[in-house]
């Protein structure tokens, strides 16, 4: 491959620097350089700049919309293992594999209905980490969008998800 392809390619499985760079918030320099060392790029930094730059000019802008939803917090809930589908995880929260999000425990979930997708949960959890919540549950499935953090944590999460999903990136 080149080293146009070979820096697209490291940019790529570096989301963060993908979105920086379709924000316009990218010293080209810096994160060439960068590059070159985490990336292990066969090239000089001014060349690897420069194609940031132009792999720049043909990303989309970097934008965000809102998203429909409506967002609750239900106390008390837990993860249940080996769980069988019956007793607590007959009303499961969400289900996956032989683990239930069920109700009788200590966490909070925060629950999002309406127009949510994978992109919504990915701007949830970046969120939520950057604020150090660290979710023991996070799953989309058709229109809802739950995540289980700790009781302390749920105030806290409630309005990073609520201001999350005002501002979702779009690839338009």
């Amino acid at each position: 491959m080149s080293l146009a392809a070979d820096a697209r390619e490291a940019v790529r499985e570096r989301p963060f620097l993908r979105d920086a760079l379709r924000a316009g918030v990218v010293n080209h320099s810096a994160a060439a350089a960068w590059l070159v060392a985490d990336a292990d790029l066969d090239g000089d930094v001014d060349a690897v700049a420069t194609a940031l730059r132009r792999f720049r000019s043909e990303l989309p802008a970097y934008e965000t919309a809102g998203r429909d939803v409506s967002v609750s917090m239900r106390s008390g809930v837990t993860v249940v293992h080996d769980c069988d589908g019956e007793g607590p995880a007959a009303d499961a929260l969400v289900r996956l594999g032989d683990a239930a999000l069920c109700e009788g425990g200590s966490d909070t979930a925060i629950l999002a209905t309406g127009d949510v997708d994978a992109a919504a949960l990915a701007t949830v959890l970046r969120r939520l980490d950057a604020a150090d919540v660290r979710p023991s549950v996070a799953a989309v499935v058709g229109d809802s969008l739950v995540v289980a953090v700790e009781r302390r944590d749920g105030p806290t999460a409630v309005r990073i998800v609520e201001a999350a999903l005002t501002a979702v990136p779009t690839d338009e």
